[in-house]
């Protein structure tokens, strides 16, 4: 498990289709003090047909929108 911050996990919010992971950068306030942030993707757990079986993947919500993956209800 990769930690960058105390209790931050950062494995699990990568796109399995694209690579979209976390962007890092400040917070700066209206005086210029710059805290360290992230920027999350939209990752959604959905179960997905691939090669004729249904697996359960972490794909970005824009990829859901663009059509790269089929997504199999029920």
């Amino acid at each position: 498990m990769a930690v960058l911050w105390k209790g931050v996990d950062t494995m699990s919010k990568v796109c399995e289709i694209c690579g979209k992971k976390p962007m890092y950068g400040n917070n700066v306030s209206h005086a210029h003090n710059l805290t360290r942030r992230r920027w999350l993707p939209n990752i959604q757990k959905i179960r997905v047909e691939v090669e004729g079986e249904v697996k359960r993947m972490k794909v970005c919500t824009s990829c859901i929108q663009a059509g790269k993956v089929n997504k199999k209800i029920g």
